[in-house]
C-alpha cells in the first residue's frame, strides 16, 4: 500500500483545493461564504475519503463517497459560473481539474478488488 500523499488522485485533489482557496478570495461576499465554503468543505471531505480509502480493505465504498463529493463540487462550480463568480476561462479550467479527479477515482474504483 502506498502512502496517501503519493497517490495521483490525492495530489490532484489537494491542488484543486489550493486553487479554490485562492479563487474564493475574489468572489462576492454572498458567494464566498456559501458556495465557496461549500466547495472547500466538500473538497476537504473528498480528500479525507481518499485517505480513508487508501488504508481500507473496502475501498470501493469510500471511493464511491469520494465520487459523490466530486459531483457535488461540479454542481457548485456550475452555480458559481451561473452567478457570474467564475468567468468562462476559470470555469473550464476548474472543470478540467474536476474531470481529471473524477476519472482517477473511477479508475481506482475499477482496479480495486
Amino acid at each position: 500500500m502506498s502512502t496517501y500523499s503519493s497517490l495521483s488522485v490525492y495530489k490532484a485533489s489537494y491542488d484543486f483545493l489550493i486553487q479554490m482557496v485562492a479563487m474564493t478570495r475574489n468572489f462576492d461576499r454572498e458567494y464566498k461564504f456559501t458556495l465557496g465554503e461549500d466547495i472547500k468543505k466538500e473538497t476537504m471531505e473528498m480528500i479525507k475519503n481518499i485517505y480513508r480509502a487508501n488504508g481500507s480493505i473496502n475501498k470501493k465504498q469510500l471511493i464511491e463517497v469520494a465520487r459523490e463529493n466530486i459531483e457535488m463540487i461540479r454542481l457548485d462550480l456550475r452555480m458559481l459560473q451561473d452567478f457570474k463568480q467564475l468567468n468562462l476561462r476559470k470555469f473550464v479550467f476548474l472543470n478540467e481539474k474536476v474531470e481529471v479527479i473524477s476519472k482517477q477515482l473511477v479508475a481506482w474504483k475499477n482496479s480495486s478488488k
